[in-house]
């Protein structure tokens, strides 16, 4: 899809010429900062709608109303509720344009004002306009390439302009938020695109050349490792996951040098299985088909270094993923297995379906040569996440506490929340082996944290997080601003981090 044309005005609501005027409204309130003109000149429409409780302002309601002729000069008006005032933020609003960008297509409409809503504690302008531009560009977002036909329940259109209404001092404000939002959000959109194509299409080598493509078009270093050049560099564990099957793994190193020469850079990691069969030890057939979206951390480093550069960040950031289809074949990896890691450490592999922290375990060896400030991967790593944290929160985990918290204050920006979880040193026993340095699976009793402690005994040079996305990286039941399928997540969290960080610098 094209970008979005956004811009914002400064003028009166009742007098933006638009086909759909989008008023948010919290719930059960008589009054709307900016609405009362447009109520005034449609009659008392709006205060009908509340009189008779049609309309209450309530999370994800809607009310469309239309105008008489002259009255005003937006064609409808839709109020969209944002629940109760003192639980506002960014994410309510997300998702009542994300209601809004609905409706719009259910009309038919492809062009959108919004009368932003006033800045309130905890969230002020600038993180309004951000939050808006994220929800329209992301509930924009179709995955719609492999179809040849359109759909048969009426006309779909393509939301192509946003204008936020937004006038005196929030204005600049809101503008420069509605700026990295949009940037933010079609980064996000890439990451979804990309976890959306089928593993046929989505291979190691696909990822490969889109990260050529970004490297062409925003000046990226771009360097991939196919397997002989990983097994001169000493990937086992990698191209152990990689031994049952025909399609090449490759290992991509991408790089945005924005920063001071010499600063350490940032990393990310993101697992990349293009397909995740569970390799000998087979995953069950039902839903198998959703594997494909075991390449989202992948997709997300590639969505957030796209951000990256078009919001021009300042900084030195180097994405890291390792990528390969987990496969059973004769010569695939087998549970008993010993394999040597970049690191020089042995690993045992116990169960061949927990084969993305052996990717990982690679690319967080070879970061090291970066010497990097701080390296945060993500991966859809262990079902024991959505098991203990649901569809809502990610998993987070690592060895320094500041960038922890860092890491967990950006999810909170975003909207991509996170729960720390603990990696006590108690739980490193369930991973010793008879046979090799290390386990790569300590059992069901605490998965993911295991998990995070396997991570853990590669990623000890430098400080370091990890993200869990079992559980957020693709939904059946999303927000109204998302679609069913992936979400990107957490590309708009990276983007959230770094941007932290280059302001620090």
């Amino acid at each position: 899809m094209k970008p979005l044309e956004i811009s914002v005005l400064d003028a009166p609501a009742a007098e933006v010429a638009t086909p759909l005027l989008v008023i948010p409204w919290f719930e059960e309130e008589r009054a709307m900062p900016g609405a009362a003109e447009i109520d005034g000149r449609m009659a008392g429409a709006i205060g009908v709608l509340l009189d008779r409780g049609d309309f209450r302002g309530r999370k994800d309601e809607y009310a469309v109303l239309y105008p008489r002729e002259g009255e005003i000069r937006p064609e409808r008006v839709l109020l969209v509720g944002l629940g109760k005032r003192e639980k506002f933020g960014a994410e309510p609003l997300r998702r009542a344009l994300g209601t809004a960008v609905r409706q719009a297509q259910r009309l038919g409409v492809a062009e959108l004002a919004v009368l932003m809503p006033e800045a309130a504690a905890g969230v002020d302008a600038e993180r309004l306009g951000q939050a808006a531009a994220e929800a329209v560009t992301l509930a924009a977002w179709e995955f719609r390439e492999l179809k040849s036909q359109p759909p048969e329940d009426g006309p779909r259109v393509e939301i192509a302009s946003l204008a936020l209404v937004a006038g005196g001092a929030a204005r600049a404000d809101v503008q420069r938020g509605a700026r990295v939002g949009e940037i933010a959000a079609r980064g996000e959109n890439l990451a979804r695109e990309l976890a959306a194509r089928p593993g046929n299409l989505a291979t190691p080598s696909h990822l490969a050349s889109v990260a050529e493509e970004l490297g062409r078009r925003h000046g990226f270093a771009v360097t991939v490792l196919d397997r002989e050049a990983m097994r001169a560099e000493g990937m086992g564990a990698l191209l152990a996951v990689a031994r049952g099957t025909e399609e090449e793994p490759r290992f991509i190193v991408i790089g945005s040098m924005r920063g001071g020469e010499g600063e350490p850079p940032l990393v990310l990691v993101g697992k990349g299985v293009t397909f995740d069969s569970g390799g000998i030890s087979l995953k069950p057939a039902q839903n198998m088909e959703e594997m494909k979206y075991d390449m989202s951390g992948a997709a997300a480093v590639l969505g957030a270094l796209q951000a990256i550069a078009e919001l021009d960040l300042r900084v030195n950031v180097v994405g890291l993923i390792p990528s390969a289809e987990n496969l059973p074949s004769g010569k695939a990896l087998k549970p008993g297995d010993v394999v040597r890691s970049h690191l020089g450490k042995t690993i045992e592999v116990v169960n061949t379906d927990a084969e993305g922290r052996l990717l990982l375990a690679d690319a967080l060896s070879y970061a090291r040569r970066f010497r990097p400030a701080a390296v945060v991967d993500a991966a859809t790593l262990t079902g024991a996440c959505t098991i203990a944290l649901g569809h809502h929160a990610i998993g987070l985990m690592g060895n320094d506490d500041a960038l922890v918290a860092a890491v967990r204050e950006a999810g909170e920006r975003s909207g991509e929340r996170c729960w720390v979880l603990p990696l006590w040193d108690e739980y490193r026993a369930q991973l010793d082996s008879d046979v090799a340095d290390i386990k790569n699976t300590g059992g069901r009793p605490a998965g993911t944290i295991t998990a995070g402690w396997f991570l853990k005994e590669f990623a000890s040079e430098f400080p370091w997080a990890h993200l869990d996305i079992a559980g957020t990286a693709y939904l059946d039941d999303v927000p109204p601003y998302l679609r069913k399928g992936p979400t990107g997540v957490p590309t708009r969290l990276f983007v959230e981090w770094i941007r932290g960080r280059a302001r620090q610098g």
